[in-house]
């Protein structure tokens, strides 16, 4: 049985969720008309999704849970151009990417592309991210960078994670399912009301699951799963003053994934595919922990005449111990053992103003942390390790503001600007030993042989990054937008930049950025019984950093740096559609396509000491051309309550793991869901029965490429999901 504990920090009742657009989808999956808009704070302020200049897509967790979605990884079947992905080898950290931007590497250190947002609080590292649809009261995905107002690590967009509040009622709900591979989930929140003003809440998941396969070395099981999530808040209300207090902890002991080997090495069989994908030979070991926890508070104080001031406070740390068998053999032929830890502070500061004519939010935002970590590469058959540790410490500072000013009755002018500044401190430590691992990774007979890297240098770095926006909204139901935006993700030091390869690596790598331009059109017709989202973008990426593969003269030493390589066009077009024929069908479409090509790219070739420009034989990793999701929706009377059925397709084309073609590469392919849900005329009792990639595809979403003989050959995918059915049983109270 798997062993995996999250104790997550969201609210812990659980939620469902259909794309929303013009309108509120209903909370229970049934088809109907409704004139009430979306209410988003995509801008940090409530708008209706209509009026904002933002591709965004916006998902209730009432529909995610409708349609039986485990956790944040399911929006790429929601989100047009959208890839998100448990990271390989891990099974809570997260990968994202959505316009072609993110970032595939997890280690401490890199910054994301996609920022992730739980209650506008920001989680700076992807470990533990990987957040179950849980308490949700809506998912944002902002598409485009977003620079003004969420800032730094917003480059390709955002993904914002809305709790539910606690409201001024007693009331709570118990859920509990079971499926394929002996699932179990059990779930359960509470709100208390003490007072007319006061009220506290508390909730708890616990879900676990047999692994889709096994470790033949082991015997352990392999794409396990084992979640315990755990959550404190409280809340004040008084109208005029709110303060929510919330208080997390995460973690996750499930196995590692050490993936499966694509090809052999020779013939010797240690080194063969295994017949299930999801098997593996890995002789590293199945220990694994990931512990994510924080607090925070959040306060609002209506001051009248329109101006609200409100402020983020929040601490986050975390913990990861992990293992990572390159080689997927019982011997350590490329291993990885690896920790990372890291904590972070963070206070944001707003004003918000609401005028007749001027919509705005002004503020100030404060970041101070520290990641860290040390990792061995383990190449047995030299019988060689690398280690290599550090950290990078935080300072970033920002001040922001953006506004809205009607011109006329139907013409906004939007305009804000962000300026921030990060300081940061990396220190890399990188020593080549003698003998299978390290002594900081238990061998303490390991023989020292070199120093590689040993240095700290700091660097700051500063950044505008604007955005103005013109929208034409003749009506409620029609708005037409053209926008221009810049998004940046900041610069740092590479925690495996070797210094005996790439001397120059001790100076860190600059700062991307990109300026994306938009057209757009949201729009409701047919009285409201069609919803139609448009949008076509174009973008120009520059400085993009690029992990290049550094020359070396010693055998077994695997080297790279981090560099500004990269520049590159992007461009695209979304379409998002919600029809309501009838009363009881709801039809529901999303496509996306995204042209990206490299401008440049400069690297090292086999044999070579000088980077030469090889962007035409280099490619976006995690973006698929083609992105299509749709369902249809039927529901009737029965029972006394509401039944509905909801079949879905996606569809995803080729995709590159990597920048560059390799046996990984993912051919397209189409999952195939299904959900039956029944909720009783009261609202209280639900049923629901899920199954999941009913056509039981095998596609890859992560790996590793090591070829060569002293690497052992070693070609490792990690897969997505086999088909699985569950079914949901839920009683509110």
């Amino acid at each position: 049985m798997p062993r995996i504990r999250q104790l997550s920090i969201l609210a812990l009742a659980t939620g469902l969720a259909f794309p929303l657009h013009a309108q509120q989808a209903p909370a229970t999956g049934e088809v109907e008309a409704s004139n009430d808009d979306i209410i988003v704070s995509a801008r940090r302020r409530n708008e209706s999704l209509m009026e904002v200049p933002i591709s965004i897509t916006a998902v209730s967790g009432a529909a995610l849970e409708a349609q039986g979605a485990p956790d944040i990884t399911s929006l790429q079947q929601q989100a047009p151009n959208m890839t998100t992905a448990v990271a390989r080898g891990s099974n809570s950290t997260l990968i994202a990417f959505i316009r072609g931007v993110g970032q595939q590497d997890p280690l401490w250190g890199f910054e994301p592309g996609v920022g992730l947002y739980v209650d506008d609080v920001y989680m700076a590292r992807p470990q533990g991210a990987v957040l179950d649809i849980f308490d949700v009261e809506r998912i944002e995905v902002l598409r485009g960078p977003q620079g003004t107002l969420y800032g730094r690590n917003t480059i390709g967009g955002a993904i914002k994670y809305v709790t539910k509040r606690l409201g001024n009622e007693f009331g709570g709900r118990v859920k509990a399912t079971y499926g394929s591979y002996n699932q179990i989930d059990l779930s359960g929140t509470v709100s208390v009301p003490l007072g007319d003003s006061f009220a506290v809440g508390a909730g708890v998941l616990w879900s676990q699951r047999d692994g889709y396969g096994k470790n033949l070395n082991t015997g352990v099981d392999q794409y396990d799963k084992d979640v315990l999530a755990g959550r404190l808040s409280a809340e004040f209300d008084s109208g005029d003053v709110f303060i929510r207090v919330a208080a997390d902890r995460t973690e996750d002991r499930s196995n590692p994934r050490h993936g499966t080997r694509l090809q052999g090495n020779g013939t010797n069989p240690v080194f063969a595919p295994t017949d299930s994908v999801y098997d593996t030979r890995a002789g590293i070991g199945d220990d694994n922990k990931v512990v994510t926890q924080g607090v925070s508070l959040t306060g609002e104080v209506g001051l009248g005449e329109g101006f609200t001031v409100k402020s983020i406070t929040a601490y986050r740390d975390g913990y990861t111990d992990t293992l990572i068998d390159f080689d997927n053999t019982p011997g350590p032929v490329l291993d990885i053992p690896a920790r990372y830890k890291d904590w972070q502070v963070t206070q944001e500061l707003q004003l918000l103003v609401e005028k007749e004519r001027f919509q705005g939010v002004f503020g100030a935002f404060y970041l101070e942390g520290r990641a860290s970590g040390a990792f061995d590469t383990v190449v047995g058959l030299a019988n060689l390790t690398v280690y290599t540790g550090g950290n990078v410490k935080t300072k970033s500072i920002a001040f922001f503001g953006d506004a809205s000013y009607d011109l006329t009755d139907e013409l906004k002018l939007s305009a804000g600007l962000r300026w921030t500044q990060d300081k940061k401190e990396g220190t890399v430590l990188r020593q080549q030993y003698l003998g299978i691992r390290s002594p900081e990774f238990g061998n303490a007979s390991a023989i020292y042989l070199a120093t590689r890297s040993d240095y700290t240098n700091d660097r700051t770095f500063k950044k505008l990054t604007p955005r103005v926006s013109l929208s034409y909204q003749p009506d409620q139901d029609l708005n037409l937008y053209a926008s221009w935006g810049r998004g940046f993700k900041s610069g740092g030091f590479d925690m495996r930049g070797d210094v005996v390869a790439t001397p120059t690596t001790v100076n860190g790598y600059e700062p991307e950025t990109i300026d994306s331009f938009e057209v757009g059109m949201k729009g409701a017709f047919l009285d409201r019984t069609l919803f139609l989202n448009l949008a076509g973008f174009y973008s120009k990426y520059k400085d993009q950093q690029v992990t290049i593969q550094a020359p070396t003269t010693t055998p077994g030493v695997i080297a790279s740096f981090v560099d500004n390589a990269g520049r590159a066009d992007i461009w695209g077009v979304e379409a998002e559609l919600r029809a309501v024929p009838t009363e009881s069908i709801q039809l529901q479409t999303s496509i996306g396509y995204i042209k990206a090509k490299y401008k440049e790219f400069w690297t090292y070739i086999a044999g070579g000491t000088t980077p030469v420009d090889v962007s035409d034989q280099r490619f976006f990793q995690n973006t698929p051309e083609f992105t299509i999701n749709s369902s249809v929706t039927w529901s009737t009377g029965l029972a006394g309550g509401q039944l509905s059925i909801t079949p879905s397709v996606t569809l995803r084309s080729n995709i590159h793991m990597f920048e560059y073609v390799s046996p990984l590469d993912q051919q397209g392919y189409v999952l195939v869901d299904g959900s039956v849900n029944w909720k009783s005329g009261d609202d209280r009792f639900t049923l629901g029965l899920h199954a999941r990639n009913l056509t039981d595809e095998r596609y890859r979403v992560g790996g590793y490429y090591f070829p060569g003989a002293l690497y052992g050959n070693s070609i490792i995918g990690y897969y997505g999901p086999p088909r699985t059915v569950a079914v949901t049983a839920g009683y509110r109270f």
